[in-house]
């Protein structure tokens, strides 16, 4: 497959649903070869932009450049973009062979051509013995990869996916992850992923998108967006933080930076509230001043060694350089 990356970009697009404003004039510049991760909360706008982009929902206001021309008002088939649907969308009469082939039928694809182009894709995503089973004789995660073998055939310049990961149970979707985020970089096209998991996000993404109330709240590389939260949302949102509020204003830091001690040798003290063990380290949540709760995540030897349980009086402390002030 040699399919182009192209820039996508959004130019103020707005969505509205009656008096509702579900995405409020936003602007981003996707890199053309990366995988982006549109994360947030239900209801934040995040699925409703992936649908603009695909065509599936109109644009109320502003544009969608693909390629540097708009294809706001093009239909799906003519933009240049292929979805893969959260359910997958399967056709239970066709087999895998047929789904795969299908859009390039309706293109007036002939027979022999679309069966060389179908079992093309199936070899991808790895799946060429199974090309006459039908959809109810799969795993979630067989038919899962027919979905993408689906919508790479188009050749698309951009590949939509909408919660791909969510009907897969948890060992299955680390799995798919690292397959997912291998084909992208072997396709070398733009992947646009929607997901409300923070893990799934950090893991795949080489930029992400955190979209809150209608609007992006922070944009960048997955690391940054980690390690530098501008909000308070975001801190607490991405998870890993504490958001502390100091004389000076608020600040997050992240849960594996608090360093815990004895009640009179710390910076602070606080109270401990709950103790959760998992695995390589322990969770310890505290109260300090003002019913502010702080996280410490601890190494498992260094929390055993010396044990805190709820009730007890401890000590915080941390580096002043892993503080960062948030704006908002």
């Amino acid at each position: 497959m040699n399919a182009v990356a192209q820039d996508l970009e959004l130019v103020s697009v707005t969505k509205r649903y009656g008096a509702t404003v579900a995405v409020d004039a936003i602007n981003y510049h996707f890199k053309p070869d990366s995988y982006t991760c549109l994360l947030g909360p239900s209801g934040c706008g995040k699925s409703s932009t992936l649908r603009m982009i695909a065509g599936h929902e109109s644009v109320s206001d502003g544009s969608i450049l693909l390629a540097g021309r708009d294809i706001s008002d093009l239909p799906p088939a003519k933009r240049g973009t292929a979805m893969m649907f959260q359910n997958y969308a399967l056709f239970p009469h066709l087999s895998v062979l047929d789904n795969v082939a299908f859009s390039l039928k309706m293109k007036g694809v002939d027979s022999a051509a679309r069966k060389s182009q179908a079992h093309e894709m199936l070899e991808l995503v790895d799946l060429t013995a199974l090309a006459d089973r039908m959809p109810d004789q799969l795993s979630g995660g067989q038919q899962q990869r027919v979905a993408l073998a689906r919508a790479l055939i188009t050749r698309p310049q951009v590949l939509l996916l909408d919660e791909p990961l969510s009907a897969l149970d948890p060992f299955l979707r680390i799995r798919m992850r690292s397959e997912l985020r291998k084909l992208q970089k072997e396709l070398g096209i733009g992947f646009v992923h929607v997901t409300h998991g923070q893990d799934e996000a950090l893991a795949l993404a080489d930029d992400i998108i955190v979209m809150n109330n209608a609007v992006i709240e922070q944009a960048g590389p997955a690391r940054d967006v980690f390690n530098a939260p501008k909000t308070r949302f975001v801190a607490q949102f991405m998870g890993g933080h504490n958001v502390i509020a100091l004389p000076d204003g608020h600040f997050a830091i992240r849960t594996d930076a608090v360093g815990v001690t004895s009640a009179d040798a710390g910076l602070i003290e606080a109270q401990v509230t709950a103790v959760e063990y998992q695995g390589t380290h322990v969770s310890l949540s505290s109260r300090i001043t003002g019913d502010q709760e702080v996280t410490a995540l601890v190494p498992d030897d260094t929390f055993f060694a010396n044990p805190h349980h709820p009730g007890d009086r401890i000590g915080l402390h941390w580096d002043a350089k892993n503080l960062h002030q948030l704006t908002a």
